[in-house]
């Protein structure tokens, strides 16, 4: 198609969408670019395909911005566009990077060089492209865009250190440390679904970037980069600019990550599951070292981008239903307690064996767990000082708090949301010669960092702590459920809880910000039947470091009058900084109460949360102008917004179905009418169903 022609097409299809002309005119700009600079010639096939296929909505999202630098680098779904992971926006980035570590360290970027490990993941995403023409995103791999971005840095002239297999986050930190590299780039899209991949970049500690050295990385790759260089990788090799990470380095970091622990508790059996990626060859190998009886769970554990054995094909360890396939495995091995890692193996996922069945812990809970047991070993060894550091996020369970009063060490709180705060905490306290004291730092979503090994999440070290205190447990005749659940007893209860309003694309950007705009210009007195005391916004305060500063301190802290017996409600509200959505993290505390019971306590804080949810939710969803009926709240949490109003809009024709006689053809229809929701669909949206009809979507039309 004539480049004109094609143009005036796409300018004609987005005058068809609801959306805002910014992102048009945005849009429009970045597609002519990419059709006029022989850059991205190859992608063009691509782009006419869309174009033909009216596929409007794509093309707009694909190109309306510049994939932004998020709170772990660059991270998006695989696609054709400035806003998608593909080999221009993963080249584009490293020479960038190239740029900055070369005008930061001259000479030394040469000498010491940067590490690039990668995960699993290929983009295997069928029906989007037309693989009838050249399609440059057709099966990309991390382990290509890992080849891609060496071509870049060895072009201009820096040393790369490149792994030869998969390996995990924590192993990359712990290179870049290990052989005092510059810095480190990990090719994955961490716990997000198939579809996505990205490149997170670490500095010479170890750690992810921390604002303002984050802004300076982006505007270098925003303003500056006017050519990407490329070196193919056998004349990089030819010139001694490769040099490929094989067994001595990983058996140091094996040997690092375990030195750590704290007793000789082996008793627990553990079932593992890497989640089809890298951690079978950390975590799992660090807990066999450390004589842990523990099993792979190979049905879930061998390398696999398309992660089939998950529900919803999901490795997101906050996720409950991609262990549902774990159990009846850990059931076969006796194991009493299940430990998962998500993709590039820094964030840990837990379940244990209780009487009433296998019981589910948050992050935070997995958070409150590694500390309390920390702290009690530590004190029944005489080696807790007061001058230990405990670190914990804004999002962070405040049960950390009230275990490091109880044991009189400090406690950092309250820090933005990322582990790259905490890892920054860790590097002051080692430049003032305190490093030993620091003993925990985490986050709500599965991440945290022990010991002194690495700069960034990890799998490992938590995964010994646990793996002692459940053996630990055992010993006693007791279990980690029953372990938690003291504490609660003697602390008083806490109920964490995390949800979202997921809303891609242009328009969906656009409502993100209009909540936290409207949240912060108009702050609200009530929200439902629920009275707030006081809203704290990062924004205030501290001027901004950076751009980048002012995103991460996006950050709407809602404070709850208490309702006995609820000494304290909290909700935080924070745009991701990885993926299209509102992230919504709720709090309630109790105070230990010797005339109710736990399980009693348990059940008054999980109705009162339900009804909070839904009326911080409805208020949020109010703003940017979406009717959202009860039922949604059965629906699948990470539906996108538009998903779940789509839900509502055929559920007519889903119930119509069953005047078909046909039994293969209401097959057929159901199937067609649910696509849209991908991967078990019916998982997705049938309790929402039930609810209205009284039975499963299957049972009502007869097709079970």
């Amino acid at each position: 198609m004539d480049k004109t022609a094609l143009i005036k097409s796409i300018n004609n299809g987005f005058k068809s969408l609801n959306v805002a002309d910014k992102f048009k005119e945005e849009a429009l700009k970045n597609i002519k670019l990419w059709l006029d600079d022989p850059l991205y010639i190859d992608y063009i096939p691509q782009i006419e395909y869309l174009t033909e296929s009216n596929k409007w909505d794509l093309l707009l999202d694909s190109f309306y911005q510049v994939i932004p630098f998020g709170t772990g680098g660059r991270r998006g779904m695989v696609g054709i566009g400035p806003n998608r992971i593909n080999g221009i926006t993963i080249t584009m980035s490293a020479q960038g990077h190239s740029q900055y570590l070369l005008k930061k360290y001259g000479a030394d970027s040469a000498t010491r060089g940067v590490v690039i490990a990668y995960d699993v993941r290929k983009f295997l995403k069928k029906g989007i492209f037309d693989d009838g023409r050249l399609n440059p995103v057709k099966e990309l791999s991390c382990e290509d865009l890992a080849k891609m971005a060496a071509e870049v840095y060895t072009a201009n002239g820096i040393k790369v250190y490149l792994f030869k297999s998969l390996a995990s986050t924590p192993e990359l930190s712990f290179t870049v440390r290990h052989l005092n590299a510059l810095a480190g780039d990990m090719i994955s899209a961490s716990h997000n679904p198939p579809e996505f991949n990205g490149k997170k970049v670490v500095d010479e500690h170890g750690g992810q970037l921390i604002p303002p050295h984050d802004e300076e990385l982006v505007n270098v790759v925003v303003n500056e980069v006017k050519e990407i260089k490329r070196l193919p990788i056998p004349d990089a090799e030819a010139k001694g600019l490769i040099i490929y990470l094989g067994e001595r380095e990983h058996e140091e970091y094996l040997k690092a990550a375990s030195q750590i622990g704290l007793n000789d508790y082996r008793s627990a059996r553990i079932l593992y599951s890497s989640f089809h990626g890298t951690s079978h060859t950390s975590a799992y190998e660090v807990l066999k070292r450390k004589g842990f009886d523990v099993v792979l769970d190979t049905d879930s554990s061998t390398p696999d981008p398309a992660f089939p054995s998950l529900m919803f094909n999901i490795p997101n360890p906050e996720v409950i239903e991609a262990y549902k396939n774990l159990m009846p495995n850990a059931d076969k091995q006796n194991a009493e307690i299940i430990i998962v890692a998500d993709p590039d193996g820094d964030r840990i996922g837990l379940m244990s064996k209780e009487s009433e069945g296998w019981r589910f812990y948050t992050g935070n809970e997995i958070m409150v767990l590694a500390t309390a047991y920390l702290l009690e070993e530590k004190k029944t060894q005489g080696s807790l000082k007061s001058s230990n550091v405990i670190v914990k996020t804004a999002v962070t369970t405040n049960f950390l708090k009230v275990l490091a009063k109880e044991y009189r060490v400090e406690i950092v709180p309250d820090l933005l949301v990322g582990i790259k705060y905490v890892a920054d905490v860790m590097n002051n306290l080692e430049s003032e010669g305190r490093i030993d004291d620091f003993l925990i730092g985490g986050e709500e979503s599965h991440g945290s960092v022990a010991g002194n090994y690495i700069r960034d999440k990890d799998t490992s070290v938590p995964a010994i702590l646990i793996s002692e205190l459940a053996s630990r447990e055992k010993d006693k005749g007791s279990s980690l459920g029953q372990y938690l659940d003291g504490l609660y007893d003697k602390y008083g209860y806490f109920r964490n809880y995390l949800t979202e309003i997921r809303l891609p694309g242009a328009e969906g950007m656009s409502k993100m910000a209009l909540i936290q705009e409207d949240l912060r210009s108009n702050p609200p007195k009530t929200m439902g039947d629920f009275e707030i005391s006081e809203q704290l916004d990062f924004w205030k305060g501290d001027p901004f470091l950076s751009e980048t500063d002012k995103v991460s301190r996006n950050v709407i802290i809602l404070r709850f009058k208490p309702i006995a017996p609820f000494a304290s409600i909290q909700v935080t509200i924070r745009p991701s900084g990885t993926e299209p959505k509102t992230k919504m993290y709720f709090e309630i505390g109790m105070v230990p109460n010797e005339q109710s019971s736990l399980e009693q306590e348990k059940q008054e804080a999980d109705t009162f949360l339900k009804e909070l949810e839904k009326a911080v939710i409805k208020y949020c969803y109010k703003i940017i102008g979406i009717d959202f009926p009860d039922r949604g709240f059965l629906l699948f949490w990470q539906l996108s917004a538009t998903e779940k109003m789509h839900y509502f809009e055929i559920e007519p024709q889903i119930e119509a179905l069953v005047n078909e006689t046909e039994r293969n053809v209401r097959d057929q229809k159901l199937n067609e009418l649910l696509e849209f929701l991908g991967s078990n669909p019916i998982e997705k949206v049938d309790k929402a169903f039930i609810a209205k009809n009284g039975k499963g979507i299957r049972e009502f039309l007869n097709l079970v």
